[in-house]
């Protein structure tokens, strides 16, 4: 039976204190809703329909790309009548699931056992809770059917003892959950339409209810606000870190990595403290990565060492390399096998041939260095002119001399060496030495200037905001 899914995102989410929308309010990076749209997107749906309502421009801006279509909820008249927005739009002979937007660390798994039941029944996810306090408690006949749901405020003592509690999530035939929906009755204080009474219309109209029940209570936990939202961070954290160590990492401390996108390692990785992974990233075998790193969109290669204190973004970065400490890989970086970038040295949208390095206080900007180049202490590529970038190209085996200026566009030829110091506006030649050097002066007349208490300061400034125009000091 083809699949259609409903999420119901169109609440405001006062207790958040914000105003920031809450299915847009951040975990591990991106917004809640987008947890949930990826994990619904994992069960190849004919249709996902997010039903939006509050802040609508801004959720629909923030997920412009999702595979989704929107539908209005111009009211918010409850959970139920949220559901009946997306109906009109789903055939009588699909099956329909239900997700909240606000509940984003569902598993996929959990879900296909929820769809993949028996089609013509309606499919509740239940879970087993500790505290199970606010939650409706799942109350089952003698031959273990769900008979009813009670709400807290409603059961009694018996009933509070109940473990098991109703999730709000479900799945039904599109066909029967229309009857159900168009059943509903919005006499309760609220004056909402609750889609949680679905349930208690199919039971009273004989039909079986199937339930599933969530590996954790994590997986169902709703965010309502910043509490619940780093709780939620927590959970997450937890789950990505646990894949990272089944996978033959070495995390030194696994409650401060923080992993916020999809991360694969090779054997023996190790991760220091305070380490945090967003977007794509593969980390070859034996990568180090030291403590306080920043690393989004990467590929580091076999037995490269990342040292403290590094931001490595939208980069590739070959095998037995050596980065930081205090190091800033930007996007558009290649680094080619065993090349050194050292402590504070930035590199943006450049190359990096096998074996050379740049190891202190550089900025190599719009670059094509070859293999073997040294680039000495304080180099940099002089890549902008104000209104543009030019590139720079240095031969293999060159040697940059420290605080070296190479204005582009400029090449600097195989094997060149540039003399410390020099300005280079100018190619130079393979193989040859290029420098630039202004005369050295010694001037025998002069002599440091004395150091000045407060007053006398103020009186060499107060003289010279009042010499006369053109004179001399």
């Amino acid at each position: 039976m083809p699949l259609d899914i409903v999420i119901l995102a169109a609440g405001q989410g006062q207790r958040m204190n914000s105003d920031l929308p809450k299915v847009l309010q951040p975990l591990a990076g991106r917004p809640l809703l987008a947890h949930v749209i990826e994990t619904a997107a994992r069960l190849a749906p004919q249709g996902i329909y997010v039903v939006y309502g509050y802040g609508g421009a801004a959720v629909q801006a923030a997920l412009a790309d999702a595979p989704v279509d929107w539908v209005l909820q111009a009211e918010q008249l409850g959970t139920g009548h949220a559901v009946m927005q997306a109906m009109p739009l789903i055939p009588d002979g699909h099956r329909v699931l239900v997700l909240y937007g606000d509940v984003p660390l569902l598993r996929a798994g959990s879900l296909r056992e929820l769809v993949d039941g028996d089609g013509a029944t309606l499919a509740l996810l239940t879970a087993r809770l500790t505290d199970p306090t606010g939650y409706g408690r799942i109350i089952r006949d003698r031959h273990g059917s769900v008979a009813a749901i009670v709400e807290h405020r409603d059961a009694t003592a018996e009933q509070r003892l109940i473990q098991e509690v109703n999730t709000g999530l479900l799945a039904a035939p599109a066909k029967k959950l229309r009857e159900w929906l168009l059943g509903l009755r919005n006499d309760n204080t609220q004056r909402e339409y609750y889609l949680t009474d679905v349930i208690a219309a199919a039971v009273a109209a004989g039909h079986r209810v199937d339930t599933v029940l969530a590996a954790s209570a994590a997986e169902i936990a709703g965010v309502n606000d910043k509490v619940q939202l780093a709780e939620a961070e927590a959970a997450y954290r937890r789950e990505r870190t646990r894949e990272l160590l089944l996978a033959g990492a070495t995390l030194a401390d696994p409650l401060r990595v923080d992993v916020r996108g999809e991360v694969e390692v090779g054997r023996d990785v190790f991760i220091d403290v305070n380490v945090v992974l967003t977007g794509k990233v593969k980390l070859g075998a034996r990568v180090k990565i030291g403590p306080n790193c920043l690393i989004g969109d990467a590929v580091i290669g076999d037995g490269t060492e990342v040292c403290a204190n590094c931001v490595i973004d939208q980069v590739s970065v070959g095998a037995d390399c050596v980065v930081g400490p205090y190091a800033r890989l930007r996007p558009g970086t290649q680094l080619h096998a065993r090349v050194h970038v050292g402590n504070f040295v930035e590199v943006k949208n450049s190359e990096l041939g096998q074996g050379s390095k740049a190891n202190h206080l550089s900025y190599v900007g719009d670059a094509s260095i070859g293999r073997d180049v040294n680039v000495g202490a304080g180099s940099i590529t002089c890549n902008y002119d104000g209104a543009n970038k030019w590139p720079t190209k240095i031969g293999d085996g060159a040697f940059i001399g420290s605080g070296s200026m190479l204005v582009a566009p400029v090449r600097i030829g195989a094997y060149a060496t540039i003399g410390a110091g020099s300005t280079i506006s100018q190619d130079a030649p393979d193989g040859k030495l290029t420098l630039t050097r202004a005369k050295q002066t010694t001037v025998d007349a002069w002599s440091r200037p004395p150091k000045l208490d407060e007053q006398q300061k103020a009186a060499a400034i107060d003289a010279s905001l009042h010499k006369p125009k053109g004179s001399k000091r």
